[in-house]
């Protein structure tokens, strides 16, 4: 580690100026001043690739390794041994989609194959006391179909859930102090979110994709922020940057990959970049053909929370680019634009 501004900025050897790693722990250490310092530039990262490590996080790793073993041993069950954790119908959010089940590249109108992935899904733990709305009820409270093995996997899954869930709020103060906001001004808006875990499962190709087939089509999340815990050594992950490159996001050995969502975008009227990114087919001479698992945690607003120009972020004379929406009914809009009808499996 080296010192840059209080040393709460990190980069690992192999990380490049664009990919920075922030010690959250270092921050909320430190006194307000430092914090501000720091903030200015969390602020200029989320306005240009909208992308970042956070190291020093607090999650225990075994809480970490528990969920991950469970998940990669889930995924390696036999085709019908996965079926009775699967997602009841088409555009249900939780439980298991098969190969090919969605593309997400839909969700920005562009038409592609599907995504060759499988994935695990499970949305909030517990419905807010005296929520009546039947879309969110339906949708983002609807019962997590979990699997029958591996034993242990709901608990360590819900574990990971409610750790994913404290490291999200913790770095949403941040984002406040980055927008010189009140530290806990975003708490009214994130106490009882609609967040989503997402375990997903990249097969090993034995047949070459079909063209403009990816592991995961071009998108942007939907949410305020995205916890990526992609597998150490993968590669795939790329980022599109605002000259038109598409840079690697490399994994980092004890951090989360933080990536900027729709919501919080809309939030700052595009002060801060939705990233576009996607999962690419690396070369089989560089290990592109081998099976990969990331974790995706997809933190979302309150249901009813209300998103719309943050006034820090409107300047004299200019006008807010997006009407304000809901997060819930924005959130199932998006993704039912992007599932699949599932391919059978026996």
């Amino acid at each position: 580690m080296f010192a840059f501004r209080q040393y709460l900025f990190m980069r690992a050897p192999s990380m490049s100026a664009e990919f920075p790693i922030f010690d959250l722990g270092a921050f909320e250490d430190s006194d307000a001043s430092h914090r501000k310092a720091l903030g200015t530039e969390v602020d200029r990262i989320c306005r240009s690739t909208g992308f970042l490590a956070v190291g020093n996080h607090g999650v225990p790793q075994p809480v970490i390794d528990a969920a991950w073993n469970k998940a990669h041993d889930f995924f390696s069950l036999p085709a019908a041994a996965k079926q009775p954790a699967r997602a009841p119908f088409e555009g249900y959010p939780y439980g298991y989609l098969g190969p090919e089940a969605e593309a997400l590249a839909k969700s920005r109108g562009v038409d592609t194959p599907p995504d060759l992935k499988e994935s695990f899904n499970g949305g909030p733990q517990t419905i807010p006391e005296g929520m009546a709305d039947p879309q969110a009820l339906a949708f983002c409270y609807a019962a997590t179909i979990w699997p029958d093995e591996p034993p242990g996997f709901v608990d360590a899954w819900k574990a990971y859930y409610r750790a994913m869930e404290e490291l999200a709020e913790r770095i949403m103060r941040v984002f406040a102090v980055a927008l010189r906001l009140p530290e806990d001004y975003f708490s009214a808006f994130i106490d009882q979110p609609i967040s989503a875990l997402r375990a997903l499962n990249y097969p090993q190709q034995d047949i070459a994709p079909k063209p403009g087939q990816l592991r995961a089509g071009a998108h942007t999340d939907y949410g305020s922020l995205t916890i990526l815990l992609p597998q150490a050594g993968s590669r795939g992950l790329e980022i599109h940057a605002a000259d038109g490159r598409w840079i690697p996001v490399p994994p980092v050995e004890g951090a989360f990959v933080i990536n900027i969502g729709d919501l919080m975008a809309r939030w700052t009227n595009d002060r801060w970049v939705s990233t576009l990114h996607r999962v690419v087919n690396p070369p089989p001479e560089a290990g592109g053909t081998g099976r990969r698992q990331s974790f995706a945690f997809f933190h979302q607003p309150n249901w009813h929370a209300e998103i719309k120009c943050l006034p820090s972020c409107l300047a004299a004379g200019e006008n807010a680019r997006y009407d304000p929406v809901l997060s819930g009914p924005y959130l199932m809009s998006k993704f039912q634009a992007t599932t699949m009808p599932q391919a059978r499996t026996s």
